[in-house]
């Protein structure tokens, strides 16, 4: 034998068939891994009952998402903030873009008074653009 060991069969030979159960095992097994690691991924939100109404529309992107809690508690992009750093972010967000949007989400429960202060710190620091969300009032 010159020229190197041979392991049988010819070499121009091609393969003809490719064993895909070892390849279906693995995805079926990734596949329920998937599965069971996505139950865990849930993003934490604020609880708040919003109102109703019968016009509301899509949001557009928002950049800033504020939420007015029951007891007044602020929250600015899902963290606990104050009227200071909501400001200092319309700011800063204002000054990035000039199309910046803040969307305000509040309790119906939590008062009138409330909600417009926010909308006028909203408007006061440079944005403004903002919507009022709303839970999509269904007839019957």
């Amino acid at each position: 034998m010159a020229g190197g060991a041979s392991f049988g069969g010819d070499d121009d030979e091609g393969v003809f068939g490719i064993n895909v159960t070892p390849l279906v095992d693995i995805m079926l097994v990734l596949l329920i891994i998937f599965m069971v690691a996505s139950t865990y991924i849930v993003k934490p939100s604020i609880e708040v009952d919003l109102p109703k109404a019968a016009t509301g529309g899509d949001a557009m992107d928002t950049t800033l998402s504020i939420v007015i809690a029951p007891d007044g508690t602020l929250f600015l992009n899902g963290e606990p903030a104050n009227e200071e750093a909501i400001a200092a972010k319309c700011i800063a967000v204002s000054k990035a873009d000039k199309d910046a949007q803040a969307i305000i989400a509040a309790d119906k429960a939590t008062p009138h008074g409330k909600v417009v202060r926010i909308i006028d710190l909203v408007r006061q620091n440079g944005v403004m653009k903002f919507a009022i969300n709303i839970e999509p009032y269904k007839k019957g």
